[in-house]
């Protein structure tokens, strides 16, 4: 279990072929982590490979293509018309987002197409909140599982000492979180006391909180596709929620005493209001 810190330090663009390994805020990604696996960084021929054997593909129906940086679209526009997604050499972030793709890919290409459509209607007119909410999740974004609706309620409600002490043995048993936002899993290499994802909260059967680790995530990509294809789901930023990932119990050693929870500069009580417009599935 990972010691955190207390403030936010860069991590270094030293390779660790170890990195997903024993890291409950990696573990939606540790399958293909595993296939990256060596004494460098990945060259992005060897990612390209990945993607390709995956059969990664945007909505446009162009399979995705990992390009040095560079070029005159803007970025998801390249994406979207493309396929064509820049990605730097021995580059955390970028290493995150190409797993993320491999890992959630009919969410990333819905996400996409979201932007896509939302940067035509922005034309002209500046960017708008549902690109700026629909970045946001793409950098930080958690999923969240649960066929206990009260835990998801919690939640919403900012609950935190409630449901990560009081109702501990409950989340461990019927929640899963799920990692989606690359810059989120790039501060989990090094995670910090404040490291805040923004959540969408998926209400499933307790079956599926049974299944084994892969078919959760297809799962979960299944269901977060077509959450995020919906054109009334993350217009705004208020429709994510805001969740502290130290608290979830097992992703930080400290957070195995009630006092942990009383930080409430971490734990915040939240604004009124926002609870009611955090995304459900």
């Amino acid at each position: 279990m990972k010691t955190c810190g207390t403030s936010y330090t860069p991590v270094m663009d030293n390779w660790n072929a170890a990195f997903a390994e024993d890291r409950s805020l990696l573990l939606s990604l540790q399958a293909w982590a595993q296939q990256i696996n060596g004494n460098d960084w990945p060259e992005r021929v060897k990612l390209q490979r990945l993607l390709d054997e995956a059969a990664v593909c945007v909505k446009s129906g162009m399979p995705l293509r990992l390009v040095a940086p560079g070029g005159k679209l803007p970025y998801e526009i390249r994406v979207y018309e493309s396929g064509e997604l820049e990605c730097r050499e021995r580059n955390w972030h970028d290493l995150f987002n190409v797993l993320v793709w491999l890992a959630f890919p009919r969410a990333k290409a819905a996400l996409n197409a979201r932007h896509y459509a939302a940067w035509s209607a922005d034309a002209g007119k500046g960017r708008g909140a549902v690109r700026d909410a629909l970045t946001l999740f793409d950098e930080s974004g958690l999923v969240v599982l649960s066929a206990q609706p009260d835990l998801l309620q919690l939640i919403r409600d900012f609950q935190w000492k409630s449901l990560f002490w009081a109702r501990r043995e409950a989340v461990t048993a019927d929640m899963r979180f799920l990692p989606f936002g690359h810059a989120l899993c790039e501060k989990g290499l090094a995670p910090y006391r404040g490291l805040t994802g923004h959540a969408v909260l998926l209400e499933v059967d307790a079956d599926v909180l049974a299944l084994p680790v892969s078919e959760q995530m297809n799962y979960a990509d299944v269901q977060l596709a077509a959450l995020v294809a919906d054109p009334q789901a993350i217009q705004s930023t208020r429709q994510l929620a805001p969740l502290p990932v130290l608290g979830i119990p097992g992703w930080c050693a400290e957070n195995a005493q009630a006092a942990y929870y009383d930080d409430t500069e971490y734990f915040r009580p939240g604004r009124s209001g926002r609870q009611r417009d955090a995304a459900t599935g």
